[in-house]
């Protein structure tokens, strides 16, 4: 899908562009969500540029994810998505900002897009240069990643207090897998938030590098501005990961403690059946000369030696503290 957005009443409307229609020559920005071959074609032809592929961007290296081909310059970084679902995904997102007009490519809908498109149709924004739309996408995205750290910073709390509050339902049920699958799955999109925050903090320091020279001082400003904002969501992303560790190794050591205790439990059990078995041992052999088999007090006097042989470990088990 290719979508237009051009000025109108202060604000920006945009308008998909047809298989068959040709792109507004004043559209400030081109969203290009799963495009089709033709669509790419029609903006290569518009613009004049050739648009990087899937495979181009997917490309790790910083030459390939960052770079400037005449007045155009080139921004491919990871975007969050679907991150209120139980599978988060992270995707390459290209912005490629020209002179006239900034183009977007991506094949994933994450929630900033939708929420400027939004504010966009409902001419909440004010917009006159495709940097400046730049600007705003960027402190979209940047807010909606703030928002997804401070849920899940919330989240993991839940879980430590599951994990070490004495008396909490959590310690009774001893359901320990239930809390490393959450574990895992907070550190797996912790790990995303980290590897997008990466990106765009070295999309905005290429970005506030390509632009020294252009004359648009708010831009500069503002660019350093959403680096601060980044440096600070990473530190606290690297805060979130650590304890999300921490927690993991603390389970992991409950979990070794619980096994533990039920080993030395029935270590204990075979310790203090162990004299009585050997009492019944001796008394159960088939040897015809065992006198005390006859006497009719040898059948309770047996029962009370297994007995007290049984109680014997027990309580000393109990008074050294092991039980």
């Amino acid at each position: 899908m290719l979508k237009a957005y051009q000025q109108q009443n202060g604000g920006l409307k945009g308008v998909i562009v047809g298989e068959h229609e040709e792109i507004p020559p004043g559209a400030l920005w081109l969203d290009l969500f799963n495009p089709t071959l033709e669509e790419r074609r029609k903006v290569d032809q518009t613009i004049g540029i050739e648009l990087p592929t899937r495979a181009d961007m997917e490309e790790i290296e910083i030459s390939s994810r960052l770079y400037q081909e005449g007045d155009a310059t080139f921004m491919t970084s990871m975007i969050l998505a679907q991150t209120d679902t139980e599978v988060p995904t992270a995707d390459a997102v290209t912005f490629v900002l020209t002179n006239d007009r900034l183009l977007t490519i991506r094949y994933i809908d994450p929630q900033p897009f939708r929420t400027y498109a939004l504010r966009c149709e409902r001419s909440l924004i004010s917009v006159n240069r495709p940097d400046v739309v730049l600007m705003q996408l960027l402190d979209a995205i940047i807010d909606r990643v703030a928002d997804i750290l401070e849920k899940t910073g919330s989240d993991v709390e839940v879980v430590s207090a599951e994990i070490f509050s004495p008396g909490h339902p959590a310690m009774g049920s001893r359901d320990f897998q239930a809390v490393l699958r959450r574990l895992g799955q907070k550190h797996g999109l912790t790990t995303k938030i980290r590897e997008s925050l990466l990106t765009i903090g070295r999309m905005l320091t290429f970005l506030t590098q390509a632009t020294d020279n252009k004359q648009h001082k708010e831009v500069r400003l503002h660019l350093k501005t959403l680096v601060r904002d980044v440096q600070s969501l990473q530190d606290h992303s690297t805060f979130l990961a650590g304890k999300l560790s921490y927690l993991q190794d603390a389970t992991l050591g409950l979990i070794n403690n619980e096994q533990n205790n039920i080993i030395k439990i029935m270590s204990v059990a075979a310790i203090v059946f162990l004299p009585p078995t050997v009492f019944a041992s001796i008394w159960g052999m088939n040897f015809r000369f065992m006198p005390e088999l006859d006497q009719p007090w040898a059948y309770p006097l047996a029962l009370l030696v297994i007995f007290i042989a049984g109680l014997l470990p027990y309580f000393y088990f109990k008074r050294r503290g092991w039980l």
